[in-house]
């Protein structure tokens, strides 16, 4: 998301659809005024149920558990492993 925002304030351009949470874009439009925003907000219903204190005691019980089908799991560890290697990747061509 953070690359969303960047491109939107540094590019500017006319018209974007920020398909992400809805106060994200809401967030985004309120520092950029002068760019219209496509608005196809779909609130999950359960995301805001989603607490620190409920993550903290599902991974301290190990309880509500998912299960994956392995060729799932081979694809999403692919795209979990690429964006946890952006700061690594970052940090480097930022000390240069």
């Amino acid at each position: 998301t953070a690359a969303m925002t960047r491109y939107v304030t540094v590019q500017r351009p006319r018209r974007v659809a920020l398909i992400t949470e809805c106060s994200m874009a809401d967030n985004v439009a309120a520092d950029c005024p002068d760019v219209e925003f496509v608005r196809p907000c779909n609130l999950c219903p359960h995301m805001k149920k989603i607490t620190l204190a409920g993550i903290h005691r599902s991974l301290a019980t190990m309880t509500h558990q998912v299960t994956v089908p392995e060729g799932v799991t081979a694809a999403a560890r692919r795209s979990i492993d690429a964006m946890l290697a952006v700061p690594a990747a970052a940090a480097v061509v930022g000390a240069r």
